[in-house]
């Protein structure tokens, strides 16, 4: 199975209501002090909402709107303002609804952000991509798989609408064999580098419906026969932002928390930060994130502190620093 990017309460919240404790409570209650009256305490926003992991965050959202009336997301948006702003208000939504948030962002206005949508498409286990759906429609009353298909054409949509059929298949020993990976190997060059024209909808069904097991023995397979990987035949059959996206997704499958590494960074490279897509990425992967700072490091030789330090400024850059902090509290 693909990797699953939300905490475990947000699963298990799709079977019934969430369960609160007293330390969400008080968060609640700090939150709504530092909003009270004359202008907002940042810093206690940074020391509340920043402080907490995901799950919590989950449980906050909920519980803010029982005890005050209020959605916590409507709170922070008209507090806040900027970078800082616009993270505060992904903060103060459960993860599914700020997925759907950025989805929105993605889409939203004059032309299409390709690779924040397809960031948060691409590679995800099939439940939660039901969870996505779920929430994109619930807050928004339009079905996800058909905004996606309005806002992209050509391959990268192909790819994108294939992530959103859900159909990774749950890996099966006695059906997803070596025998039938050199088949699928085969398959997979024949649709590609071994045809006249590229047959795109085979080259996505593959990766698509293979889990991550069974796409390294695919991968190992076309290594052995054609002496190159997956991600070189991709690169010779695609281009542009599909060849970007389908590598995206092939890797997140291959080499999970690596991508997760790579993608934060080329939210940093060339000139200047994409600070929207920066936010995005520490906020989804916070769950796992100290996997990921791991990467980070042995990849590039910096920690990922020390690339938001030197790539953000003022309570935004504090914000994500305590992000960090809170993933990994022993990070070196």
């Amino acid at each position: 199975m693909s990797i699953n990017l939300y905490p475990d309460v947000v699963h298990s919240a799709q079977l019934g209501e969430p369960s609160y404790y007293p330390a969400i409570d008080d968060a609640c209650d700090e939150i709504y002090s530092a909003t009270k009256g004359f202008g907002t305490d940042e810093k206690a926003i940074i020391a509340t909402l920043g402080s907490k992991d995901a799950k919590e965050r989950f449980l906050i959202a909920y519980r803010y709107k029982e005890k005050y009336g209020k959605e916590l997301y409507d709170l922070m948006k008209k507090e806040n303002s900027g970078d800082f702003g616009i993270l505060t208000q992904l903060l103060a939504l459960p993860l599914p609804d700020a997925e759907a948030k950025i989805i929105r962002i993605a889409t939203k206005g004059f032309g299409t952000k390709e690779k924040l949508l397809y960031s948060v498409i691409c590679g995800r286990s099939n439940e939660e991509i039901e969870i996505l759906k779920k929430a994109y429609f619930k807050r928004y009353n339009k079905d996800l798989s058909i905004l996606v298909s309005s806002e992209l054409s050509g391959d990268i949509k192909k790819l994108t609408m294939c992530c959103l059929q859900a159909i990774e298949e749950k890996f099966d020993p006695t059906y997803h064999t070596e025998s039938k990976a050199r088949e699928d190997a085969e398959k997979f060059y024949k649709a590609g580098q071994g045809k006249w024209g590229t047959d795109e909808a085979t080259l996505f069904d593959i990766i698509c419906k293979a889990p991550p097991q069974y796409l390294k023995m695919i991968n190992q397979a076309y290594v052995n026969k054609y002496e190159v990987n997956l991600e070189y035949a991709l690169k010779k059959e695609l281009s542009g932002k599909a060849e970007s996206a389908a590598i995206f997704h092939l890797n997140m499958k291959l080499s999970p928390y690596k991508t997760m590494a790579e993608h934060i960074k080329s939210t940093c490279a060339m000139m200047g930060t994409d600070e929207l897509g920066l936010s995005c990425a520490i906020l989804r992967y916070q769950n796992v994130l100290p996997k990921v700072m791991m990467e980070h490091a042995a990849q590039f030789g910096k920690t990922l502190q020390e690339r938001v330090t030197s790539e953000t400024r003022g309570d935004f850059k504090k914000l994500l620093l305590e992000m960090i902090r809170v993933a990994w509290p022993e990070a070196p």
